[in-house]
């Protein structure tokens, strides 16, 4: 083995290990015993779960949900005297409590934050956050927790002092609930979890009636919108109606069980755990919506492109509204998950790191979809049409989501990808309304002027009498003198439903053409660079003494249709030629 392959063999060696662990290369390499890296000291966990504004509030409904009254009263912070005195302490966990049950409102679990940070995003100090309030007759707080502890020191949240002073001077004493009123005894002795059944069973109880109330409210909004919007009785207003229904009827029975449940004086521990289930349910109303909304925009989409005959279209629709469905499906999982409390960081993380490897690797094929989107989208071409793109001209024969074929002349298929076909120069000659008549003829240097002037008023006239040619004025002009010609150019626009048929009025136009000029007694010119052998014909003096003549009768009474025709002859010749001719089999079948 060469010195170059074992030092090559060497370094990727040397690259493999420091991949899999630098720190230990990196040491080796200074020549230190050192293997490993000092890691920060971790904070020490606390017991209470108080290192995250979500942990305290969550720890303290625990706490008193077990009628563990001393250990909620650690979630406060206290002065120095009621924390000596423990039946100070359970007294104000239970009037916090007595307080939460009777208007009270904590914030879902998954709405308070659960860094040791807090929110930073609001407009309070930091290590200060909102989480709750207070509203009664007679009371009104708003709840803080409130991080204790310096940068130095792990971190330590606690309900606000101002938030216990408040609640410390609440007056509760003559405080009491709908529930407390009019619940039987034994319903609020008999308890569930730490709870009275009684409250239980409203819960039950309300959820029904939220439910029908909801039903009824939509119900009854469907009829005013089936009176007052015209269109609501059409395909599109009922499909509209359709997908609203559903997510308004959960959003609605969301908003009045906790309307209901709230004003009632449930326990704030059945509420709080009941969180978490309405946050879920206004989630999922919420992405019914778009699912449904997406369906509505889909089947609207293919319907209009169905009537307007743009079938290609349709694919790229049901693609769109699958990876739209797709989507809908990644973001619900994603929040239910970060709801129920998971940390989804990591894999939003990973799903960035595999999008952009999928999108580096597909990138050639969402180059070619978004450019069948933009093809439907603009429609420079469609199926049927004969077209040229860059130097291919072919009959298009389908549109797909990655490429699109078209059919030559030849008989060949060529497929161009729709990346490429968006970018290139297009062509498309069936869309046409008219078709262009151009030719320029290169009459004989013998060719009198009074001849020209013949040539240039029976040709123009020839065009203003055709019917196949537009109304516009065509164009017949004497354009120049070349080394071995006279230069008459012409230009028309021919009116017809496709290639086959501007052809034949061309040849008819071209034959026509020449019998003028077979009477004007002049001809065309052979190109200088062909050397034509054969025996000099002159002009015939008969017939251009006949022109000259009628050159001379046009100029005495006023008619020579140069350098302009006189409307009231152009008037006269139009339509006046009779197309086919005479004689021909289209004619004799007419």
């Amino acid at each position: 083995m060469s010195l170059d392959i074992k030092r090559l063999l060497y370094f990727l060696f040397l690259w493999s290990v420091l991949l899999i662990k630098p720190e230990i290369v990196t040491a080796q390499l200074l020549g230190t015993s050192k293997t490993t890296t000092e890691e920060p000291a971790k904070a020490p966990e606390d017991s209470l779960g108080r290192r995250t504004p979500q942990g305290t509030v969550n720890g303290f409904i625990k706490a008193i949900g077990d009628q563990n009254y001393l250990r909620a009263s650690q979630y406060f912070v206290l002065s120095k005297r009621s924390y000596r005195k423990t039946a100070e302490r359970i007294r104000i966990a239970k009037t916090f409590q007595q307080l939460l049950d009777q208007g009270g409102n904590l914030s879902p679990s998954s709405i308070i934050s659960n860094k040791e940070t807090g929110r930073t995003d609001d407009d309070l100090a930091t290590g200060v956050d909102h989480v709750g309030s207070i509203t009664t007759s007679k009371t009104s707080i708003q709840l803080y927790v409130e991080n204790q502890s310096d940068d130095s020191q792990p971190p330590l949240w606690l309900f606000s002092a101002e938030t216990v002073e408040s609640i410390l001077s609440a007056d509760v004493s003559k405080e009491k609930t709908f529930l407390d009123r009019v619940l039987p005894t034994v319903l609020k002795e008999k308890k569930l979890g730490n709870v009275p059944i009684g409250h239980w069973t409203v819960v039950v109880v309300m959820t029904v009636l939220s439910y029908l109330l909801a039903r009824l409210l939509v119900f009854l909004i469907g009829l005013l919108v089936q009176k007052t919007w015209k269109k609501a009785a059409t395909e599109q207003g009922t499909a509209i109606i359709e997908a609203l229904a559903l997510p308004v009827h959960m959003y609605l029975t969301v908003i009045l069980f906790v309307a209901f449940t709230q004003r009632m004086g449930i326990s704030i521990i059945v509420r709080q755990r009941f969180g978490i289930i309405i946050i879920t349910i206004g989630i999922l109303a919420f992405l019914i919506l778009l699912w449904r909304m997406t369906d509505f925009v889909s089947m609207y989409a293919r319907s209009r492109m169905s009537r307007s005959g743009r079938i290609s279209a349709i694919s790229a629709i049901l693609f769109l509204s699958r990876t739209t469905k797709a989507a809908i499906v990644v973001i619900g999982i994603i929040a239910l998950l970060g709801i129920i409390g998971v940390d989804v960081t990591a894999g939003l993380a990973a799903l960035g790191i595999g999008g952009i490897a999928l999108a580096l690797g597909a990138q050639k094929t969402i180059e070619n979809f978004v450019g069948s989107v933009s093809l439907i989208a603009d429609q420079p071409l469609r199926v049927g049409d004969y077209c040229r793109i860059d130097d291919i001209k072919g009959t298009v024969e389908s549109i797909g989501m990655r490429s699109t074929t078209l059919r030559t002349s030849a008989r060949t298929i060529v497929t161009i990808p729709n990346g490429q076909l968006s970018a290139s120069k297009i062509e498309n000659y069936t869309h046409r309304d008219r078709f262009i008549f151009n030719p320029i003829f290169n009459f004989r240097m013998e060719t009198s002027p009074d001849q020209m002037r013949y040539l240039l008023v029976e040709l123009r006239s020839l065009l203003y009498a055709h019917p196949a040619i537009n109304n516009s004025n065509p164009i017949v002009r004497f354009t120049g003198v070349t080394a071995d010609a006279l230069k008459v150019e012409i230009t028309a626009y021919i009116e017809a439903i496709n290639v086959e048929t501007s052809q034949e009025v061309q040849e008819d136009i071209l034959l026509r053409m020449m019998d003028i000029i077979e009477q004007s007694g002049t001809s065309l010119a052979y190109p200088s660079q062909t050397l034509y052998m054969a025996r000099h014909t002159p002009t015939s003096t008969e017939k251009s003494e006949a022109i000259s003549e009628t050159i001379k009768k046009w100029k005495e009474n006023n008619e020579l249709q140069l350098p302009k025709f006189d409307p009231k002859r152009v008037e006269e010749l139009k339509d006046t030629l009779k197309y086919p001719d005479k004689g021909s089999f289209n004619t004799d079948q007419e």
